[in-house]
């Protein structure tokens, strides 16, 4: 839950300062960014660009700790993102 309210706090702000810079038919710049940024680190944490005998090498070498934190950072930065994603389609819908 943490999280998602750090989503939705840089979300705001983005949106703030997307609108102080931009004005309203822009609004979604920098929140949209944010979420992609996220979206990006929780893709590369997870390991899912990688061939499939890569991912199985991967995981036949990493240790359960290891696993259980990748899989947390990868579902924590998923967290902050979705609502900047969210944020950007509403206000890009609505407005344009």
């Amino acid at each position: 839950m943490r999280y998602f309210l750090i989503g939705i706090l840089l979300s705001v702000i983005g949106v703030l300062g997307s609108l102080v810079m931009w004005g309203i038919d822009k609004a979604y710049f920098i929140s949209g960014g944010i979420g992609l940024f996220f979206i990006g680190i929780s893709i590369v944490y997870s390991g899912s660009m990688v061939s499939g005998d890569r991912m199985r090498a991967n995981f036949a070498t990493e240790s359960d700790e290891d696993r259980r934190k990748r899989n947390s950072v990868t579902f924590r930065t998923a967290l902050i993102a979705i609502p900047n994603l969210i944020i950007t389609f509403l206000i890009y819908f609505l407005f344009n």
